[in-house]
């Protein structure tokens, strides 16, 4: 089997009976992946045991709950820190910087997680909209951006005391659907350096332009969560 999004490769437990090959498969929402065929034909009821399972089995062994500290790009509008409570969908927030924010925003907390241990142990980021970055205890853990939302923290994570960083893209129609919209759509003065319209000012309150309207309504963004450590058990 070959993982299409993080290039793993290995074998699979299968049987094979009157000619058929049955090979017990689990799939995240979405998910693909790549099964090569042996060329020569292996002989009736040969069953690869000694492989295990395909799929390891997993539980959640701990949530990672409260608040977290988060910071947009004021340059496109949003607030530089901010706590959420709780997490929670971008465009349901009030102020309108976050409502209608497109770019990358940071999510930081530091947490404990004591005794965990395992063979393997995974960061599963819930839902997300509608890409992620993992940096944990200062180590580059990649780039989520399709289910299973998980990331590979064996040998990272710690008993205590650890830093949790997570970045966020979304999708940039919310930010031109907030500029389209009063209060901003002419509170900024704009000049283009190039001399674009004679170097004269204008009003715009702009951060997007476009020549067509987009989706028209807002769509899903941030990190929803739950947030969990899960880990191998078979």
């Amino acid at each position: 089997m070959w993982d299409p999004v993080t290039g793993m490769i290995r074998a699979l437990a299968y049987t094979v009976e009157d000619g058929l090959s049955t090979i017990p498969m689990e799939f995240a929402p979405y998910q693909s992946f790549f099964v090569v065929f042996p060329r020569k034909k292996p002989n009736d009821r040969r069953v690869m045991v000694d492989l295990g399972l395909n799929f390891p089995k997993v539980k959640p062994i701990a949530t990672i709950e409260g608040a977290w500290e988060v910071s947009f790009d004021p340059k496109w509008g949003g607030p530089a820190n901010i706590t959420f409570d709780k997490l929670d969908d971008w465009t349901s927030h009030k102020e309108r910087g976050i409502k209608y924010y497109s770019g990358i925003a940071t999510y930081k907390k530091t947490f404990d997680a004591p005794g965990v241990s395992g063979k393997w142990v995974f960061l599963d980021l819930g839902t997300v909209h509608d890409m992620a970055r993992v940096k944990l205890n200062g180590k580059d853990l990649g780039v989520v951006w399709c289910a299973p939302w998980r990331v590979d923290i064996t040998g990272v994570i710690k008993a205590k005391g650890n830093k949790l960083e997570i970045e966020i893209a979304n999708r940039w129609p919310n930010r031109m659907l907030g500029d389209s919209e009063a209060p901003d759509k002419d509170v900024r003065t704009v000049k283009w350096e190039s001399g674009l319209l004679e170097g004269k000012e204008y009003k715009a309150g702009r951060y997007t332009f476009a020549t067509f309207p987009g989706p028209g309504k807002l769509l899903p963004s941030g990190l929803i969560g739950p947030v969990r450590i899960i880990m191998n058990y078979e």
